[in-house]
């Protein structure tokens, strides 16, 4: 892993401290790097959008691809004020950002009333388990969109 920079750091820092004295969300901001420029910045926006999605890492994805005309980070680094929670850690994964760093701990966000873990337990879960009852429905019918993407010649892949 490359040596990670502390400016970029300390912008992503920044930004969760002005998120939580401005009053717009919650203390986590994340900053998105390539070659050296950071191209886009996020923080927390779940209560002041009210959107659930919009968590720091999430909305600077959103933004970095806008900027950059593209849907896959390829090349980027994020850095983000907080260990990313599970929908974070996987959009980035979608992301295809090249690299991860990050200030705060999950224990440390758990301390403070942003504990993830139950929703790391309930992915582990068999679905029939999960705490939000869940099951598979229509299936047959659901595939015709599959079997169309099978067969596109136009699709994008990702």
């Amino acid at each position: 892993m490359s040596t990670p920079n502390p400016e970029f750091m300390r912008e992503a820092i920044r930004l969760s401290v002005e998120n939580v004295t401005s009053g717009k969300g919650g203390p986590f901001g994340a900053v998105i790097v390539k070659d050296g420029h950071i191209v886009a910045r996020g923080t927390n926006l779940v209560t002041s959008s009210n959107d659930p999605t919009a968590h720091a890492e999430v909305v600077a994805i959103r933004n970095a691809c806008n900027e950059l005309g593209t849907f896959q980070l390829d090349g980027c680094e994020i850095y983000t004020s907080c260990e990313p929670c599970p929908m974070c850690l996987s959009a980035i994964y979608w992301s295809r950002a090249s690299r991860i760093y990050f200030g705060n701990t999950k224990y440390d966000a758990a301390k403070i009333q942003f504990d993830d873990q139950f929703i790391y337990e309930e992915i582990a879960r068999d679905v029939s388990e999960r705490s939000i009852p869940t099951g598979q429905f229509m299936r047959d019918e659901a595939q015709e969109a599959f079997i169309l993407w099978e067969k596109s010649t136009a699709k994008i892949s990702y």
